[in-house]
């Protein structure tokens, strides 16, 4: 069994991913082409990763990084600090138990204009340079913690905990704010404003929480 424990920079947990398998031998049939040994089942997670199932196994360093040295637990400690050693690169396949999701209305996509909330159509699209509020499902834990099934508090507004990205025709978007709509459950908005440069004509929207990418949606773009 093995644990990966998911930090952001700031070394704030996101989740942790759980697996179980054997040491060396070949990589799992059907894993991602750089995975060359170790035979790992993902057998679940926690926080952002709650759910998760797939695989994972180990891939060879990048040049110029140190292979992985394997130690006997016999070692003498003081060996180890002066033999050192290399990290280990892993790669792991997820397959989430929910993805982020753009919520759609009636009259398309839940992506608004900040300055109004009017709703993005092609009769008022959207400018390059904008700020837009889009409103999303499955963007996971918050901070201030709120109980599995609770309604996300107004004051003080409970933040995403994940790491979260917008992207617009595959250019990241600023991300300005992304918290738990007040009184939804699984409710979210997030605002971010789109790329100055974004050409005219149909845009495509693809957000990401810890991650885990949702499917993209279009929008116009004038």
């Amino acid at each position: 069994m093995i644990s990966f424990e998911i930090l952001k920079s700031d070394g704030t947990p996101i989740g942790t991913i759980l697996a179980s398998g054997f040491t060396g031998g070949i990589s799992p049939p059907g894993s991602p082409s750089n995975v060359t040994g170790n035979n790992f089942v993902v057998t679940g997670g926690t926080g952002a990763f709650l759910g998760v199932r797939g695989q994972a196994g180990t891939a060879d360093n990048p040049p110029g990084v140190a292979p992985f040295r394997g130690a006997s637990i016999t070692e003498d400690p003081a060996s180890r600090r002066r033999n050192g050693g290399g990290s280990q690169q892993w790669v792991i396949h997820l397959i989430p138990m929910e993805s982020p999701e753009i919520v759609m209305s009636s009259g398309g996509p839940a992506i608004s204009h900040s300055s109004d909330f009017s709703l993005v159509t092609t009769s008022k699209p959207a400018a390059a340079g904008e700020i837009l509020s889009l409103f999303a499902r499955g963007l996971g834990p918050v901070n201030p913690g709120v109980n599995p099934g609770a309604p996300f508090p107004s004051s003080p507004l409970a933040t995403v905990n994940s790491p979260v990205e917008v992207t617009v025709n595959g250019k990241a978007a600023e991300v300005q704010s992304a918290v738990g709509y007040p009184g939804a459950v699984d409710g979210y908005q997030l605002n971010f404003r789109v790329p100055p440069d974004t050409a005219k004509g149909s845009a495509s929207i693809q957000v990401s929480a810890a991650w885990i990418s949702g499917a993209p949606v279009t929008i116009p773009v004038q």
